[in-house]
C-alpha cells in the first residue's frame, strides 16, 4: 500500500482505543463479527467512530472533498428539481447526512433567489460534531435562513416534500461475501495470533444468504468472485415507503446498476477507505480515522422501495442530471474570465465529465403521488438500466 500521511499522535491514540473497543467486542462475540457490524462500530460507534468523533473529513483540510464543496453551482442546479418536487408535494425538505452543511446553505440561498424557499429545512445527522459543524455553515453563509433549519434525531413518522441523500449510501454498514466452490461465504472480521484484525469466513446465512444467492443467479458469478451487500441500505430506502405521503427522495452516490455492480471485471469488490486525500483497500487501517465505503448497487436500491409501495421516477448519471438542471446555464451567468468562474468552470467539468464524477456518480429519485416528469431526469433517463 502506498506510504499514507501519519497521524498526529493523538489521532493515533483515538485510534487505538477504537480498535481495542472492536476487539473486545470480536472476543465477546466468540471470536468473529460480521463485516457490516465491524463497518458500523469504525463509522458509527458513539465519541470513537469516523462519523461520530471530531475530525475534520470534508474538503481540503479532510479526508475527501464532495460535490457541494467543490462549486455552489451544484447546490443551483439542484435547487430546480427540489422547487419542482416541492410545488408536487410540500413545501419541506429533509437532507439526511448533511455532511459540513455546505449543500444545505448553497441550496436555501438558490431556493431563496428561485422564489420557492421551503418552510421547513431539516438535517438528519447523529453526530453532535457534524450538526455544529452546519450550524456554523449555514450561519455564515445564510445566517437571515438559519431560523428556517432544524435538527431531527430520527427519521419523521410521517412526510411530504423533498428528501435529500448526497453520498450517503455508501457509507451504511455493508456485509462482504465471497462465492466459493463450497458455496457462499460471509467474511467477517477476527483477531490473528497478534491481536490485529484479520478477515476470517463463516457460511452465509439468512437473509443475507438469500441476496447473495439471487445475486449470483442473476449475474452467472465465477467462484472465487468477492464483492459487497447492503442489507442496510436497502432497509433504509424501503422504511421510507412508511413514512412518505407524497414527494421523492433524490438519492446521489457512487454506484452502478446490478449487473455492472457485480461485473467480472470487479471481482474484488467495491470496498474502499479515504484517508487524507488518498484511496486504499484496508478497512483495518487507522480504524475511526479513515472513511470506509461501498459503492452503491441502484438495482437493490429501487428493487426494495419498490416492492414496498414506492416508485422509480428517474435514474441517470450525475452528469447528465445536472446538466438536465441547467448547471451550464448558472456557469455562464457569472462574468467570464474572472478567478470565481476559472475555479467554477474547473469544478463544474470535474462533477459533468465521464471519467471524473459525471458517470460514477448516479442521481435516483424515488416516490409517491408524483405524476409529472422530473426536469433532472428529462434528457438520458437510464432507469431501463436497472
Amino acid at each position: 500500500m502506498t506510504q499514507l500521511p501519519v497521524p498526529a499522535p493523538e489521532a493515533l491514540a483515538h485510534s487505538r482505543q477504537l480498535q481495542r473497543h472492536i476487539a473486545e467486542e470480536i472476543v465477546a462475540d466468540g471470536g468473529w463479527v460480521s463485516f457490516s457490524r465491524f463497518m458500523s462500530l469504525v463509522l458509527y460507534e458513539p465519541g470513537l467512530g469516523y462519523y461520530a468523533a471530531g475530525a475534520r473529513k470534508f474538503g481540503a483540510a479532510g479526508d475527501f472533498v464532495t460535490a457541494p464543496e467543490m462549486t455552489g453551482l451544484f447546490g443551483q442546479a439542484l435547487a430546480h428539481q427540489v422547487r419542482q418536487v416541492m410545488a408536487l408535494s410540500g413545501r419541506q425538505v429533509l437532507e439526511v447526512g448533511a455532511g459540513s452543511g455546505r449543500l444545505a446553505a448553497d441550496l436555501l440561498l438558490a431556493l431563496e433567489a428561485l422564489e420557492a424557499l421551503p418552510e421547513s429545512y431539516a438535517i438528519l445527522d447523529l453526530s453532535a460534531d457534524l450538526r455544529e459543524r452546519q450550524q456554523e455553515t449555514i450561519a455564515r453563509a445564510a445566517p437571515h435562513l438559519l431560523a428556517r433549519v432544524h435538527w431531527l434525531d430520527c427519521l419523521p413518522e410521517r412526510f411530504s416534500g423533498v428528501v435529500l441523500a448526497n453520498e450517503l449510501l455508501d457509507a451504511m454498514p455493508a456485509d462482504v461475501l465471497a462465492w466459493r466452490e463450497s458455496g457462499i461465504v460471509d467474511r467477517g472480521v477476527g483477531l490473528d495470533e497478534s491481536g490485529c484484525f484479520t478477515w476470517i469466513e463463516r457460511p452465509a446465512s439468512g437473509a443475507l444468504l438469500a441476496a447473495a444467492e439471487e445475486i449470483g443467479k442473476q449475474c452467472q458469478l465465477p467462484p472465487g468472485f468477492e464483492s459487497e451487500i447492503s442489507l442496510a441500505a436497502r432497509a433504509w430506502s424501503a422504511e421510507w415507503a412508511h413514512r412518505l405521503d407524497c414527494g421523492a427522495l433524490l438519492l446521489i452516490d457512487y454506484g452502478f446498476p446490478r449487473r455492472e455492480f457485480y461485473h467480472q471485471q470487479r471481482g474484488r469488490g467495491t470496498l474502499m477507505c479515504h484517508y487524507r486525500h488518498h484511496a486504499h483497500p484496508d478497512p483495518f487501517y487507522l480504524v475511526g480515522l479513515q472513511d470506509v465505503t461501498v459503492h452503491v448497487d441502484f438495482t437493490a436500491i429501487i428493487a426494495a422501495a419498490h416492492a414496498s409501495g414506492l416508485d422509480l421516477l428517474g435514474y441517470t448519471s450525475q452528469g447528465q442530471f445536472l446538466l438536465n438542471c441547467g448547471i451550464l446555464e448558472q456557469l455562464a451567468a457569472l462574468p467570464n474570465g474572472t478567478p470565481d468562474y476559472i475555479r467554477a468552470a474547473g469544478a463544474v467539468s470535474k462533477l459533468l465529465m465521464p471519467h471524473e464524477m459525471g458517470e460514477l456518480f448516479k442521481v435516483i429519485a424515488i416516490g409517491r403521488g408524483i405524476d409529472e416528469p422530473l426536469c433532472g431526469f428529462l434528457r438520458g433517463d437510464q432507469g431501463f438500466r436497472l
